[in-house]
């Protein structure tokens, strides 16, 4: 999905707001999540005082298995984030700026590697999951078990 932005480069003062949905086919190729509703992004790409930036709000949901209890449950996850934008760049600065090749970004593409490394690593339920038992493998959420106090008194 790229998108023009030569009168935003250009121009002080040019604001081209932003306001789509994901393509599914995007989403279709990272196979560690499932979406629950579309990842909708909303924003803007500004350009003040000849310093372009480009904002972006990201919402969706998520259906998650808990990593301590292995229950599923939908997520809702809503991320912001901020680039600049430039023309070129000089060696080394690859992971500060975006670059707008042929004057042209894809903010799609950078939605989702935006939402990809802000995603945790541990998905669990609610923050006070309490797991499984090792021993029986009762949800300790929602059963006591003694099986740890008679390890420990062993």
């Amino acid at each position: 999905m790229l998108i023009h932005i030569r009168n935003v480069l250009n121009v002080p003062g040019t604001v081209q707001p932003l306001d789509f949905c994901v393509s599914q086919e995007r989403l279709a190729q990272i196979h560690s999540y499932v979406f629950a509703t579309p990842v909708r992004v909303t924003g803007q790409i500004a350009n003040r005082a000849g310093v372009v930036t480009l904002e972006l709000r990201i919402a969706f949901s998520l259906l998650v298995t808990c990593d301590r209890c292995l229950k599923e449950t939908v997520q809702e996850f809503c991320y912001t984030q901020s680039h600049t934008v430039v023309r070129s760049l000089a060696s080394g600065e690859e992971d500060e700026y975006i670059v707008a090749k042929a004057e042209s970004i894809d903010p799609e593409e950078i939605a989702v590697t935006d939402l990809l490394l802000e995603l945790p690593t541990k998905m669990l339920c609610r923050e006070d999951c309490k797991g499984l038992c090792p021993v029986c493998g009762c949800d300790r959420n929602e059963t006591e078990c003694d099986c740890m106090n008679e390890i420990t008194i062993e």
